[in-house]
């Protein structure tokens, strides 16, 4: 009789580094004195591999970051790229969405996850605060705990004074 076994399949993000990622995030926001935050981690393929919200989190906030992590793995780019690049272009905007049945949030706080070689290999996404905010926390979470966030820096009108 033939052995059964099942081969182990190539993890490129963790289970423990997308908990990482949440953890560095949430503290991030804690010491900002940010608003309750909700934090979704996607693999490439754009599966769920870790996901926390704060007390006081809305409902909503879940598909929220979810769709910013979504969109920015769908598009290759930052949701804060994909916004200003379609900020003109609404009826482009309409039919991503239609085409992600909904999961396309094009505002920033989907971050793209990068190895060494500069390779997406997940996504965070990040709801919760003013979406500036949201992405400041994504970026720097994302560079915490040894990755590559793709953009590496927060926007040029951040005002991290703001904090």
């Amino acid at each position: 009789m033939a052995e059964y076994y099942v081969k182990e399949l190539v993890v490129n993000l963790s289970l423990a580094k997308a908990s990482e990622i949440i953890a560095a995030a949430l503290k991030l926001g804690g010491e900002a004195n940010f608003l309750p935050l909700t934090v979704a981690v996607l693999d490439a393929g754009g599966n769920l591999v870790a996901f926390q919200r704060q007390d006081g989190s809305g409902i909503v906030r879940q598909d929220i970051a979810t769709g910013k992590a979504w969109g920015a793995l769908g598009m290759g780019i930052s949701s804060r790229t994909i916004k200003d690049r379609l900020k003109d272009r609404p009826a482009f905007q309409g039919a991503i969405a239609a085409a992600s049945q909904g999961r396309f949030i094009p505002v920033p706080g989907g971050v793209l996850i990068c190895n060494s070689d500069g390779q997406a290999i997940g996504a965070v996404g990040i709801s919760g605060d003013a979406s500036d905010k949201d992405e400041y926390c994504a970026i720097e979470a994302v560079k915490a705990v040894g990755l590559m966030p793709h953009p590496e820096e927060p926007a040029e009108n951040w005002d991290q004074d703001g904090l």
